[in-house]
């Protein structure tokens, strides 16, 4: 295990604002020559093959395991043979897979090739944070970065295809999968959504480091009702339009190769059966090339949406836009009975067809069906020192510093350390959720990380002090997927004693608390959000020591802590930082890395006050602000008896070891005309003691629209590192496109009027200045 925790010295890698994409869009190689080869290579292809052929390039089927020698004996193997199968997911090992697909090239009639897919959502087994802890980096570069690094690990051991970006806007921290997504802005989600399809694909899909993009859900999955997961949605246009789409769109834009049908319905039908959506939308308006699969058994699942038999619902798809279907087989076994009773047409098989063929095309697998995939290379590529140092620098760089009383952070590199928590030593959660091939068993701990980076200086003292849960039962549902919270059956006063002892004899306390890694993801819906009352406990026992606490906040979603905030003296929220988890949350510890990561998610003070978002709209009947900001109750005003309206945390929040100070802002031109551009300026110093990064933040409000417009949204950002005592312009060119939005017509316009223009360190700490632009 020693080996395996590596002690590396990390600089803060460069920052970038949201307009330095480090590279430019997918898909610029193809040329129109390259266009027409691939139509005409395509076109023969289709011309040779059988309606059965071609219903099989439509079915992806999950492999299951099996050794690399019974490849062709296996029920899958047979179907490849026939020419039933387009691709496979959740095949994992580069000998494997080339095994499966030496039965497509060298067995089946026509030896087209398959694509491999696997859910690599944040990593492949070198694995990053969440993407909610991602984004809260606020740093392109990093963004794109991971999926590079994905991509490389990913398609040295055989896949060509990720289930990822997941992309879907979400208000709703109950809904288990804000985990996976980008949080709850349309802006910061565009950007993000983008550079992830930059790094996955890059330039030239068909070098053998890059793999198709699927960006998902299409769409509208994060808005469940309830955050409930697989619910239903229901909203209007314009809120889909301006609120929703956005990443989507950003990700067709980008050039992104595959589009994931979404579980929910949209206006009462279901996503994977709607043709407004996949073709209306996504193809006629947005233009998109690429194809549509469903999501897991989504086809199979309309028949409990009450859309008919699997005959009627495969057709419902396929006539929708649909072009792959994931497991259900509903193509596989009822395209044929369906096109000859009229229900779907030769052309629509067709078109599907040629859109599977075009991608394993722009893959280049025609030219070398086993150009993904090797044993030597992967094992050299994957998990290797480089893509762990970059796992462990983004890692830290994406911890959000919550509260900081009294300076205790970072801590001192000399006396005792209390190190307490139920996953301080467990590495089998420090991925989080959909970590599908991480290699659990050595991502490094807590412990581990402090006592490999520090344990010559420090004396590190260690114990549980709790269970994740007082009940055992629910504890076990939260051990999903096999990460075990190596529950202990000692009673709860044993565990706090020993905690306290422990506490005793330490100078300041470590904290580690919050969920789990499966509390969070897919169906993991929690309908309160809050830490479970066997932590709050021991927080609560600790505080009794009168010893400083530092707690760290594992979470995969946003978190109602009005009964914690005020116990420990600072909060870092750690997200689940990945493979090198304990490596990177000692860097900032002990102020190697000065946190800089801002929230991509509001943090509510109560459930009661769930949905809450920053970019949220007036009311008829707003509150004066003076009595906001002071929380007190206003009658016949949008507001609760029993709970403020401000959040715990605002959407942009984040703390540094430093501090940073805004200057007024500054704009070239107060009143433009037209397609004038103007700057919005402001000087920001680091006044602190240390070195650091921050996220300066641009909103703009429109004050008088055609449609009710949301009090601020997010514009633009800059992430900046200044040195201690520096100082630093910043600067940001406004249009009228960052003006633009959907009208009640759905056109996508700007209205001249007032303007209040704002930056800040946070969406509810800014400065504001207003201007009159006319067209």
């Amino acid at each position: 295990m020693k080996k395996l925790i590596v002690l590396a010295t990390l600089a803060l890698s460069p920052v970038f604002s949201a307009q330095e994409m480090v590279d430019k869009p997918v898909q610029s190689y193809q040329t129109a020559q390259y266009q027409a080869k691939k139509k005409a290579f395509v076109d023969n292809l289709l011309s040779k093959m059988t309606l059965d052929e071609k219903i099989g390039q439509l079915n992806l089927p999950t492999s299951g395991d099996f050794t690399t020698g019974m490849a062709q004996s296996s029920d899958i193997g047979k179907k490849v043979e026939q020419g039933l199968v387009g691709g496979l997911f959740n095949i994992k090992g580069a000998d494997k897979i080339k095994a499966v697909q030496k039965v497509a090239v060298e067995k089946s009639r026509l030896k087209i090739p398959m694509i491999f897919g696997m859910d690599v959502i944040h990593g492949y087994e070198t694995t990053f944070p969440i993407p909610l802890g991602l984004a809260a980096s606020w740093d392109m570069n990093l963004v794109q970065q991971s999926a590079k690094v994905a991509a490389r690990e990913a398609a040295s051991d055989g896949i060509n295809w990720t289930f990822s970006p997941m992309v879907d806007i979400s208000r709703e921290p109950r809904w288990g999968r804000v985990s996976e997504g980008s949080g709850e802005d349309p802006y910061l989600g565009s950007e993000i959504s983008k550079n992830m399809v930059y790094g996955y694909q890059g330039k030239d899909l068909a070098n053998g480091t890059n793999i198709l993009a699927c960006v998902k859900h299409f769409a509208l999955y994060g808005a469940g009702e309830s955050g409930r997961d697989y619910n239903t949605v229901d909203m209007s246009h314009v809120r889909m339009f301006n609120e929703y789409f956005p990443p989507y769109k950003a990700a067709v834009d980008a050039g992104v190769a595959s589009v994931m049908a979404s579980f929910n319905e949209v206006d009462g039908v279901p996503a994977t059966g709607s043709r407004w959506l996949q073709t209306e939308v996504l193809r006629n308006q947005w233009k998109f090339k690429g194809f549509v699969v469903t999501d897991y058994t989504g086809i199979n699942e309309m028949v409990d949406h009450g859309m008919g038999d699997l005959q009627q619902v495969s057709a419902l798809a396929l006539k929708a836009g649909v072009d792959m279907d994931m497991v259900g087989e509903g193509f596989l076994t009822t395209l044929k009975k369906s096109l000859s009773e009229g229900k779907v047409t030769q052309a629509e098989i067709d078109m599907a067809t040629k859109r599977i063929l075009e991608a394993k095309y722009d893959l280049g697998l025609f030219d070398n069906p086993y150009k993904h995939g090797d044993a030597k290379l992967a094992a050299k590529e994957v998990y290797n020192l480089e893509n762990r140092n970059i796992a462990r620098s983004i890692a830290a760089q994406s911890m959000v510093l919550l509260k900081n009383e009294n300076q205790v952070l970072p801590l001192k590199k000399s006396g005792t350390v209390a190190v307490i928590g139920p996953l301080v030593n467990n590495s089998m959660n420090m991925a989080g959720t959909w970590s599908v091939a991480t290699k659990h068993s050595v991502s490094v701990n807590l412990m581990q990380g402090l006592q490999a980076n520090y344990g010559k200086e420090v004396k590190f003292l260690s114990a549980k002090g709790a269970n994740i849960d007082y009940d055992a039962k629910l504890e076990e549902i939260y051990a999903a997927h096999g990460k075990k919270t190596d529950r202990d059956n000692r009673s709860k006063e044993e565990l706090l004693k020993e905690a306290v002892d422990i506490a005793s004899k330490a100078d300041v306390i470590v904290l580690a608390i919050g969920e789990s890694a499966e509390m969070s993801g897919e169906s993991s819906s929690r309908s309160e959000i809050t830490i479970p009352q066997s932590q709050v406990d021991l927080l609560n026992e600790l505080k009794k020591t009168g010893k400083p606490i530092a707690m760290i906040l594992f979470t995969g979603r946003p978190l109602a802590l009005t009964n914690v905030k005020d116990t420990p003296d600072a909060i870092l929220n750690a997200w689940f930082p990945g493979s090198e988890a304990g490596n990177a949350m000692a860097d900032v510890l002990f102020g190697k890395v000065n946190p800089s990561g801002k929230l991509p998610m509001t943090f509510p003070r109560s459930l009661g006050q769930v949905p809450i978002y920053y970019n949220a709209k007036n009311t008829g009947r707003p509150l004066d602000q003076k009595l906001t900001d002071k929380c007190e109750y206003q009658r016949f005003r949008s507001n609760y008896m029993d709970e403020c309206n401000t959040p715990l945390y605002s959407f942009g929040y984040g703390l540094s070891y430093t501090k940073f100070n805004y200057s007024d802002i500054s704009i070239s031109n107060t009143n433009p005309k037209g397609n004038q551009e103007i700057q919005a300026s402001v000087t920001i110093t680091n006044s602190g003691n240390y070195d650091g990064a921050e996220v300066v933040q641009l909103y703009i409000r429109d004050m008088v629209g055609s449609i009710t417009r949301p009090v601020k949204e997010l514009k633009g950002f800059q992430k900046i590192f200044l040195k201690k005592g520096e100082s630093k312009k910043v600067t940001f060119t406004i249009t009228p496109e960052n003006l633009k939005f959907y009208n009640g017509d759905l056109k996508y316009d700007w209205e001249s009027g007032e303007f209040d223009i704002m930056m800040g360190t946070s969406s509810d700490e800014v400065k504001h200045s207003k201007i009159n632009w006319t067209k």
